[in-house]
């Protein structure tokens, strides 16, 4: 059996998939600070297909806005598990519907979530072209093809050094991008009845090309093939972390096949003259790899490595039952090595793979219950205890009971020489009967199949600190953007996430939110509606904390009648919050209250950050910062409701959440 042949098989579910907003963490559908309710580039970073009004702009860290610098743009920080877990819960809508089974809850097509992240060392280098960034400028990363298969290392560095630009956004590394536009497409996939290009000068019809990208359309650095198929069946920079189907009799398949768990190979070419390990060769298969004197080579995705391991026996012996360390070929050995060799890796945990959750088709809103669709995801644990930089993406897939996803493969695909149709065309004309005139179907074959993403702007998972090594942790954040819920659509309107929370008196809470100072909302607006309701000043994000009565009232209490701030326990807070300096019940009110503009009551605390101190502030939090990152605190056992001050206009919107905990270990 050839390789190509081996890979048919291996194939592949052709997807499909329909609009996709990120709101926890906040997707950015690539925006970055637009103020106008458009996006400007649909191609920043990533090809999401959804609409041009989706998406988040990058968080603000104070008051104004960050421009072009970005070192004052704010990435939320999460604390990583480790004794005790952290849980954030993933929160998105999407359009077309998922969850059900064909037999109780039927659904109008099959369907499947994706979930990957991927993380650096956040102490790479602001100058490293390698850096994970939401860039300050909406222009794409720029890119020029090899100059054929004679260049050199040289020559390839002074490509990259020419393509990437610092103040652009970035995900995946300019390599990826490389390696997919040289490496040939894969010929085993249905592609209907599209015409699929060809690369300018070598020939090669690479894996730019898809059905769902016939014309090798460029979205930054992402590679089209391996982002309209999953599992894809070559080494990828992403980390699974689950998949929610209406199909869970797929599991077993997913599992064994995600890149968390199992090896993919690539072809290895070397520089000529050098032993120096080439990023990319045009050879997909091993067959075609070895036929022409390369070398197929198996590679694994990691979390990190432990470069203070350098042999197998004590890399392994380091394994427990909750980490896997193993002696393998990390997948990102690219230009820098004189050969793939072995290095000690910890393993991804193994993919997640569960029933999706219930939504509707045709409504881009809540789920059961009226409440939002999540995954609680536990974030993953890295020894090392150094902080990371990572991206988190979500796809969404649909697709057609009119041909059969798993058994269509390229000798479906149109080809008139060989009489060969497709089993579906594209606007197709149907006879009904009865002598009327055929009516046309809309079906517009690079789209029945289609894969829909968004992607987080850049976050941080941060090592647990001394006062928390065993605890559960969870995060509380905000959803929603400034506007009216015509004008912020397909967005949402302000929220606290998860709205109702439910712990334990051991656990810990952690309350975070980011926003921006650009949500102008202006044109273009594209078909929704232009400005931005709301109070206090134009175009910004404003959230606090004060704790209320009862949800159903909208009247803050005043700290006497406290109970949420007088039962917490600060178990963690940030330098940048303290000052090296403890907090009282009432100054973590204060803060909360006041978004962070206070950072305590008494200058004896906290000197010109105080309440004794500091100008005031303005009633709407105009001059309070964007973003806030809270004390990490314990609640005694209890029932605790809070709300925004500035964003719960009665009638309009309701920022309000509650927080329950219950006694004990319960």
């Amino acid at each position: 059996m050839t390789g190509r042949l081996m890979w048919i098989i291996l194939l592949l579910m052709q997807m499909a998939a329909a609009d996709i907003y990120l709101h926890i963490p906040r997707g950015s559908n690539n925006r970055i600070n637009e103020q106008s309710a458009n996006r400007n580039n649909a191609n920043r970073m990533f090809d999401s297909q959804n609409n041009n009004r989706g998406g988040y702009n990058v968080g603000d860290a104070g008051s104004d806005p960050a421009g072009a610098n970005d070192a004052k743009q704010y990435q939320m920080k999460y604390f990583m598990s480790g004794g005790g877990n952290s849980y954030l819960d993933v929160e998105w809508t999407n359009q077309h519907g998922c969850g059900g089974s064909e037999d109780e809850d039927p659904h109008k097509q099959n369907c499947q979530l994706v979930l990957q992240f991927m993380c650096q060392e956040e102490s790479i280098s602001a100058s490293d072209d390698d850096k994970i960034r939401a860039g300050t400028s909406t222009q794409t990363q720029d890119y020029n093809g090899p100059q054929g298969a004679t260049e050199n290392y040289n020559q390839k560095e002074n490509r990259k050094n020419g393509n990437v630009k610092r103040d652009r956004g970035l995900n995946e590394p300019w390599e990826w991008y490389d390696s997919c536009y040289t490496r040939e497409r894969n010929k085993g996939l249905f592609t209907a009845d599209q015409k699929l290009k060809r690369n300018n000068g070598d020939g090669v019809s690479a894996a730019t090309y898809t059905r769902q990208n016939p014309g090798d359309n460029r979205y930054a650095y992402e590679c089209p093939e391996e982002r309209d198929y999953y599992p894809y069946w070559h080494p990828t920079p992403w980390i699974d972390i689950a998949i929610l189907t209406d199909n869970t009799s797929l599991c077993e398949y997913y599992k064994s096949n995600s890149f968390n768990v199992r090896s993919y190979g690539r072809c290895v070419e070397q520089y000529s003259g050098t032993n120096r390990v080439k990023h990319a060769s045009k050879y997909n298969n091993p067959s075609a790899c070895e036929q022409e004197g390369h070398n197929w080579v198996e590679f694994y995705n990691y979390l990190e490595k432990d470069t203070s391991l350098t042999n197998q026996a004590d890399c392994e012996s380091k394994s427990t039952d909750q980490l896997s360390y193993r002696w393998l070929v990390p997948f990102d050995v690219y230009d820098e090595s004189d050969s793939p060799t072995e290095e000690c890796l910890l393993l991804p945990p193994p993919l997640i793979c569960e029933a999706a959750p219930w939504s509707r088709s045709n409504h881009l809103g809540n789920g059961i219950g009226g409440l939002a669709n999540t995954y609680r995801w536990t974030i993953p644990y890295f020894p090392s205890n150094t902080e990371k930089r990572c991206a988190l993406r979500l796809r969404y897939n649909i697709s057609t009971d009119d041909y059969d996803p798993w058994n269509t493969n390229a000798s479906f695909n149109t080809d008139l020489g060989k009489g060969a149709i497709s089993p579906v065309q594209q606007n197709p004309y149907v006879d009904i009967g009865a002598d009327t005139t055929a009516l046309r179907l809309a079906i517009n074959t690079a789209q029945f199949g289609r894969t829909f993403q968004d992607r987080s702007h850049p976050f941080v998972l941060r090592p647990r600190p001394a006062e928390a090594l065993s605890q559960t942790i969870y995060n509380i954040n905000v959803r929603g953007k400034r506007g009216n819920i015509v004008q912020v659509y397909p967005a949402v309107e302000y929220d606290f996430a998860p709205t109702n929370l439910v712990i334990g008196e051991n656990d810990l809470v952690h309350f975070q939110w980011t926003g921006s100072n650009t949500h102008n909302n202006g044109n273009p607006a594209g078909d929704g509606q232009v400005g931005d309701a709301g109070e206090g000043r134009r175009g910004t994000d404003r959230s606090n904390v004060a704790e209320m009565a009862d949800l159903l009232e909208n009247f803050p209490v005043p700290y006497e009648n406290s109970t949420l701030w007088k039962n917490s326990e600060v178990i963690w807070m940030s330098e940048a919050l303290s000052g090296g300096n403890s907090l009282s019940a009432e100054d973590l009110a204060v803060s909360m209250s006041s978004a962070g503009y206070f950072k305590c009551v008494s200058a004896a605390t906290c000197g010109q950050n105080s309440l004794e101190r500091k100008a005031a502030i303005n009633n709407l939090l105009d001059n309070a910062p964007a973003s806030y990152e809270a004390p990490l605190i314990k609640l005694k056992a209890g029932t605790y409701y809070y709300m925004c001050t500035r964003n719960n206009n009665f009638s309009n919107r309701s920022q309000k959440g509650s927080v329950v905990v219950l006694p004990g270990n319960q």
